[in-house]
């Protein structure tokens, strides 16, 4: 290598090196102007948030707050009672709307429509929560409640008689269908071993009852009373029909059975009297 060529590769180096040193220079002042700024953070940090705590240490304490609209008119109202806390509010014409209270036994929330009438209410108390729903004319119509562990859902009519009812038991789901007197004239049950419908009569009896079971299903239809009617039934060895007495004795009888068709009549004592074939 020539003394040319030496002097050339010194110059290229020492140009190298002094653009080192300015990157260097750079970021030690950089790094000095961060360390800066974490010291003035870490010198504010600690009073800013002392002065957040004095904000959130503010407290308000009163026995009544009352909150007004634009025209001075009483709004709502965040009171202490004798029996709770509660909170009442009023629409623009000064009339009570809603209200949650507080108490002993009891937390309840009211709902009110413009003519003043109670339209909803929500109880829970140390039995159960409930839901009441009313009409117009302030009567209860709807309520839905749970009772331990079984909930239910009755529906009245306008004279407060329960119309009907859905119910969910430990065994199954129920519903119920209830005249103006308040008498079940339909009830329909589902549980593990089956469903049932049920037909009664005004006075709670007779009527006709399906029921459909792992087996088989039936249809009764009874008298007045409850006893005497017809059966049909369809299980494994096949249908048949019964006709019973007032006494609930069975009469006649119908069966299909695989091997063959028999009919046979019964006396009164439970006896064979005649039989085919």
């Amino acid at each position: 290598m020539t003394t040319e060529e030496r002097l050339e590769n010194l110059e290229r180096e020492l140009a190298a090196a002094k653009r080192r040193a300015r990157w260097l220079l750079c970021g030690a002042g950089l790094a000095v102007v961060v360390a800066g700024l974490a010291a003035a953070l870490t010198q504010a940090m600690p009073a800013a948030l002392a002065q957040d705590a004095g904000v959130m240490r503010k407290e308000v304490r009163a026995n009544r707050f009352v909150v007004e609209d634009a025209a001075g008119k009483e709004r709502a109202v965040l009171e202490m009672t004798e029996d709770g806390p509660a909170l009442t509010m009023f629409d623009e014409k000064a009339n009570l709307r809603a209200w949650l209270k507080v108490e002993k036994d009891v937390t309840g929330l009211r709902l009110i429509d413009e003519k003043g009438k109670l339209r909803a209410g929500l109880d829970v108390d140390k039995d159960r929560p409930g839901l009441s729903l009313y009409d117009e004319n302030g009567k209860a119509r709807a309520g839905l409640a749970v009772v331990k562990d079984r909930p239910g859902l009755g529906l009245y009519d306008e004279n407060g008689k329960v119309r009907a009812g859905l119910a969910v038991v430990k065994d199954g789901p129920g519903l119920s269908l209830n005249d103006e007197n308040g008498e079940v004239r339909a009830r329909l049950r589902v549980d593990k071993e089956g469903a049932g419908l049920t037909l009664n009569d005004e006075n709670g009896k007779g009527g006709a009852r399906l029921v459909v079971l792992k087996e088989g299903g039936g249809l009764t239809l009874n008298d007045e009373n409850g006893k005497g009617g017809a059966r049909l039934l369809v299980g494994k060895d096949g249908p048949g029909l019964m006709l019973v007495d007032e006494k609930g004795k069975t009469r006649a009888a119908l069966a299909v059975f695989k091997q063959a068709p028999i009919l046979g009549l019964i006396d009164e004592k439970g006896k064979p009297i005649w039989q085919a074939p």
